[in-house]
């Protein structure tokens, strides 16, 4: 089994003549905690929206586990494993925490959305379903509306119903965006605590969140990767710091 779980080759995506993926090649080993950064409109989440099939390159090949996925849909890729995180909390606001892992367990077996099911015949999932919640640490939030929640368990929630549907990749957009320091350091915790035995891909602004738990990160400027490495090399690499606009955001991180 190789190494690399995710690999792109030549990658491009254009709109109407706008290159927003050009010419991107990525590895992404397996086991790994991968970042993607850049300033805005670098092409981070059409890179994303590339890897999942939201969108069709233009030109290039997608690799997952050394299998050609470029012309695989959407739902294909999400039973191969790779299970994308949204930005916006996806999950459902008026049913309980422990329901909405239910679905994304129920979405694992095939069954999904059958809400007119016997509750005694989900009610099997449960087990598993509080397993979830205890690696994210939302137990105690089981019985609680999510619409209730605070906005950083929500994001909790989400990973957990993203590792119900078994990813091998864990795709996670953005994932401590709009939190105060407290919940973006849990969640970070949370993704380092979750990555054991997972690869997880990530788009992320903050980067003393990639310092702290990236093992390689990818840097995207204008739809191009500009510098690739752990976070020492691509902190100290002079066009990086060019990109972000002078130095002062990747300083503030150390």
């Amino acid at each position: 089994m190789s190494n690399v779980i995710l690999e792109t080759r030549n990658l491009f995506k254009e709109f109407k003549g706008f290159t927003a993926v050009n010419n991107v090649n990525l590895k992404i080993q397996r086991g790994h905690i991968h970042a993607l950064i850049g300033p805005n409109g670098a092409g981070k989440t059409t890179c994303f929206n590339l890897l999942t099939k939201f969108l069709v390159p233009t030109s290039g090949q997608i690799l997952f586990d050394g299998n050609d996925i470029t012309a695989a849909q959407p739902a294909q890729i999400a039973r191969m494993g790779v299970i994308r995180s949204f930005q916006i909390s996806a999950v459902f606001p008026h049913l309980s925490v422990l329901q909405n892992v239910r679905i994304g367990l129920q979405r694992q077996l095939g069954t999904s959305f059958h809400f007119w099911q016997s509750e005694r015949s989900l009610s099997q999932l449960n087990g598993r379903a509080m397993q979830l919640l205890d690696e994210v640490d939302l137990s105690e939030f089981a019985d609680t509306i999510t619409v209730d929640m605070p906005y950083g368990r929500k994001r909790a929630l989400e990973i957990a119903t993203t590792l119900a549907m078994e990813p091998a990749l864990m795709l996670l957009d953005e994932p401590t965006q709009g939190m105060g320091h407290e919940d973006v350091h849990r969640v970070t915790e949370l993704i380092k605590k979750v990555s054991t035995g997972r690869t997880i891909l990530m788009v992320e602004h903050n980067m003393s969140v990639v310092s702290g738990i990236c093992d390689r990160i990818s840097v995207l400027q204008r739809g191009a990767i500009l510098a690739e490495g752990t976070y020492a090399q691509v902190s100290g690499n002079p066009q990086v710091m060019e990109a972000y606009m002078g130095t002062t955001q990747l300083e503030g991180a150390h």
